[in-house]
């Protein structure tokens, strides 16, 4: 006989624990399954341990800077990877071990470890067990894409969660791909003391943003010493005595990057490739991303899928915002819908890259009379108090109703500044909000007045 649940959750990462204890919670018997680590990605190899390295890097960083603020330290500043990875592990383990405790503390909730397969539109098979329920909901997450390129399959590489197991600083790595991933990994390994080099098949980094931010960002972290290869054609590779090569162009003699560890920041891919989905009735596009309507129901009733495997987002906050659209639809009685959110996001470099709504490109396409205003770093106070004066802020507003279109803030605090951008465009409120504020000084928000103050027409 099956186990029967009123709901099942398969997976854990930033959509499934909150929906599953707030099904348990309003007296569904709930079932959860993690066929390995409770968290998912942003836990265990993604938003929390990145930004642990990356607050270790900036300390190296600021510590080779202090002579810039009249402190003298003595001796050479190194990274012992050891104990950087070491607080990375702690901190994980901490998450991990959190969110493990609330779904297996939580009433009328049961996590069960293993493989869920469905074997029908309601069932699903977990370790030889057989699990049903009326409402099943999918949040099995993404992985690293690794794409079919001559040699790959004879070089030791590394993604985004095998970096997580490094515990030594590479000699030279060679990042594949110049987009969030790679560049959060590029600048954080060039202050730990590595060599870096960033290999891109496009013109510029960052193609989803704005030419004048890609170009930005590419400065930023040159200056620190990262180097770039755009314009890498055919990426190919080739071991060799201590390392890889990486070629770069098609040619008989290509260029080639002589490095110690690879890394590939590619994309991403989802997880659904082992779900039995067809025995479900489930249908995905065609690179793997289970189709869903605004409601983030699939093509089976009585099924959804939320987070990174559905292809409307592939954040954290995107996935937490699929289970609260989930939760209200199916329990408040609410009309929410995935369209209803304003795509939004951050690039941690540092400093860090924070962008809500339209791109320029976007702007431009979308027809309307367009507004725009950029500020350089260099003129806000606070920026020049901590010698941080890299980046620029940029807005878009419509010239007709002055609501906010978009902005893309490259600078500190760049990615905290957004969100008071972010609430005026959910608000739906014209810019004159901005101009008539009172904003504390000395801050970066304190600019947002100035910043709107300089809008012109979109050339």
């Amino acid at each position: 006989m099956p186990n029967t649940f009123d709901a099942i959750v398969i997976g854990t990462g930033q959509a499934g624990p909150p929906l599953a204890a707030r099904l348990a919670g309003e007296g569904f018997k709930t079932a959860i399954v993690e066929r390995r680590l409770v968290g998912g990605t942003c836990v265990n190899t993604g938003c929390v341990p990145t930004k642990a390295l990356i607050a270790s890097a900036r300390a190296a960083h600021v510590a080779r800077r202090a002579a810039d603020f009249g402190i003298s330290l003595k001796g050479k500043v190194a990274a012992d990877m050891g104990q950087v990875k070491a607080r990375k592990d702690a901190i994980v383990a901490k998450s991990r071990l959190g969110t493990a405790k609330w779904m297996t503390t939580t009433e009328n909730l049961t996590l069960i470890r293993g493989h869920a397969r469905f074997t029908g539109p309601k069932t699903i098979a977990v370790k030889g067990e057989t699990l049903t329920a009326e409402r099943l909901f999918i949040d099995v997450g993404a992985r690293a894409y690794v794409p079919e390129m001559p040699g790959i399959a004879e070089i030791p590489y590394l993604t985004n969660a095998s970096m997580m197991d490094v515990d030594r600083l590479p000699r030279h790595l060679a990042i594949a791909g110049g987009s969030y991933i790679g560049l959060e990994f590029a600048q954080m390994y060039r202050r730990f003391g590595a060599e870096v080099t960033v290999i891109e098949r496009g013109d510029r980094l960052i193609a989803r943003e704005d030419p004048d931010i890609s170009e930005e960002v590419r400065r930023i972290l040159a200056d620190e010493g990262v180097n770039f290869r755009l314009n890498a054609a055919c990426i190919s590779f080739a071991t060799r005595r201590g390392g890889v090569a990486v070629g770069l162009d098609c040619k008989e003699k290509a260029k080639r990057v002589e490095a110690s560890h690879v890394l590939l920041a590619l994309g991403r891919v989802p997880n659904t490739h082992d779900l039995g989905l067809d025995k479900a009735g489930i249908e995905t596009d065609k690179r793997g991303f289970i189709k869903v309507g605004d409601d983030l129901r699939t093509s089976v009733d009585g099924v959804w899928a939320l987070g990174e495997c559905n292809g409307r987002g592939a954040f954290t906050h995107t996935a937490y915002n699929d289970y609260e659209i989930v939760a209200a639809n199916l329990l408040d009685g609410g009309g929410r819908k995935v369209t209803d959110r304003i795509p939004a996001y951050a690039l941690y470099v540092d400093p860090p890259l924070g962008r809500c709504g339209m791109s320029e490109a976007e702007a431009r396409a979308s027809g309307r009379k367009v507004l725009k205003a950029t500020l350089k770093m260099s003129r806000v106070g606070r920026a020049r108090e901590r010698s941080e004066t890299d980046g620029f802020m940029k807005i878009l507003v419509d010239a007709e109703s002055r609501q906010i279109l978009g902005a893309a803030l490259l600078g500190i605090e760049g990615d905290e500044v957004m969100q008071t951008l972010l609430s005026l465009m959910y608000a739906k409120a014209p810019v004159s909000v901005i101009e008539s504020g009172m904003y504390v000084h000395p801050t970066v928000s304190e600019y947002l007045p100035t910043l709107v103050g300089a809008l012109e027409p979109l050339e």
